[in-house]
């Protein structure tokens, strides 16, 4: 099949350290800050931050494909403001085998950059690159910039 790599980066103005805070913190943030976006994120295994961590995720009507997902983190930094995960369950996984993310946070100023990326496998040849994942991916970043900016 057909198998792949997309990345963006998005500029935020917000502090690095509380940006990175909030993505740590998802679980709980997320669906308070972007109800429009997100039902609810719950931790089915460990404490939804650490690898080997199982989080399932409810979105809410505004996501175009994807209702639910169940997503593992595979590793984080801290110390450098990155994670990886892996998609392991849900409607994502009708349209690709295999996908993988990782979110990194940069700081760079008063704000910072932050570089979210994935490794795709289609499920078949029609299948398109997940684009509109990676446009919610900025959505989201820009949103989240918003609200911590506001916090």
């Amino acid at each position: 099949m057909g198998s792949g790599q997309l990345h963006v980066d998005v500029e935020f103005k917000s502090p690095a350290d509380k940006f990175w805070g909030c993505i740590r913190d998802s679980t709980t943030v997320f669906p308070k800050a972007f109800p429009h976006d997100y039902k609810s994120i719950e931790v089915l295994e460990g404490d939804g931050k650490a690898p080997g961590s199982v989080r399932l995720i409810t979105y809410s009507e505004g996501s175009p494909i994807v209702k639910v997902s169940k997503e593992k983190i595979d590793a984080v930094n801290d110390a450098e403001r990155w994670v990886a995960y892996s998609v392991i369950d849900g409607d994502l996984l009708k349209f690709y085998k295999v996908f993988k993310g990782k979110i990194h946070v940069i700081p760079k100023g008063e704000g910072g950059t932050v570089k979210w990326s994935c490794e795709f496998e289609r499920a078949s040849e029609e299948i398109p690159d997940p684009n509109v994942i990676k446009e919610f991916a900025v959505k989201n970043f820009k949103e989240l910039d918003d609200f911590v900016l506001k916090a």
